[in-house]
């Protein structure tokens, strides 16, 4: 049996899993993304991609639901003794300053629990 390994994708995974479950009750929840800015590419890949807008230290999942005052949710995961880089706290609080709901969740669990607190969801 191959054991399963936990890592800052694989409790993304299970955030955007949890969010596609509990749509059933809360549509917006379908309408969390993932904004692919990180990961291993090739030097021709990756030129590509700035072309076409990506760019570094955008947060990991957006949640375009208005909630509390707040356009929107963005959130930067992060698991075990992960750090945010200086161009992802530059992001963060500049999408803060726009009026976004911006954090930084060590694991599904921290997510989640955001999550919730955001679109006021009890007992979860």
């Amino acid at each position: 049996m191959t054991q399963y390994r936990r890592n800052e994708g694989s409790e993304q995974e299970y955030v955007i899993n949890w969010c596609e479950f509990m749509a059933f009750r809360y549509p917006e929840l379908s309408l969390i993304y993932h904004i692919p800015n990180g990961g291993k590419r090739g030097k021709a890949e990756a030129a590509r991609m700035k072309r076409q807008g990506v760019k570094a230290g955008v947060p990991d999942l957006c949640l375009p639901v208005s909630r509390n005052g707040f356009h929107g949710m963005y959130i930067e995961m992060k698991f075990g003794k992960g750090k945010t880089s200086d161009k992802q706290n530059k992001w963060i609080d500049n999408l803060t300053a726009q009026g976004y709901f911006c954090v930084v969740c060590v694991g599904a669990d921290a997510a989640i629990k955001t999550i919730c607190e955001y679109m006021h969801i009890k007992g979860t």
